[in-house]
């Protein structure tokens, strides 16, 4: 478990993160270069889950061995997939990466989510839902491995 102290807000007790896998953790389908280690380090805290409708077919292979759970959402229905995962889990305990429409809903309930404006765009339906923009999936990472960092940018 992850506690994060929010200077003015409740604190942030986390338990899992959620990961779109396109655009967010890959690009054109290939990880990208960093994810890897940051999820080693992240894994003594938190459970990692890939969430993704997997579009280029490569995420099985791309994330062979890395510590965390995959689930390939169905190609309809996308958002309403991506929140009942959330739910499952308890939104409450869990952080969410993504940056496509189909994030929307799992970056807004999400305890504490995060848009990410890399490579493949950012819809501005996500970006809306989001508590923050990191314009990296490894900075938004590193603010989770770095605590202080999700304080200067939450406090009220």
């Amino acid at each position: 478990m992850l506690r994060i102290e929010i200077p003015g807000a409740a604190p942030l007790q986390l338990e899992h993160l959620i990961c779109d896998y396109n655009g967010t953790l890959a690009c054109d389908g290939q990880l990208l270069a960093g994810v890897a280690e940051r999820f080693a380090a992240l894994s003594g805290q938190l459970q990692l889950h890939v969430l993704t409708a997997d579009t280029h077919g490569t995420v099985a292979a791309q994330i062979a061995g890395l510590p965390c759970q995959l689930a390939v959402i169905p190609p309809t229905d996308q958002q309403a997939a991506k929140q009942r995962y959330l739910h499952q889990l308890g939104a409450d305990r869990c952080a969410a990466l993504g940056n496509g429409r189909n994030d929307s809903l799992l970056l807004r309930d999400a305890a504490l989510g995060i848009a990410l404006l890399q490579q493949e765009g950012l819809a501005v339906m996500a970006l809306q839902a989001a508590d923050l923009l990191c314009t990296s999936c490894l900075d938004a990472f590193d603010l989770l491995l770095q605590p202080a960092r999700l304080q200067a940018s939450l406090r009220c």
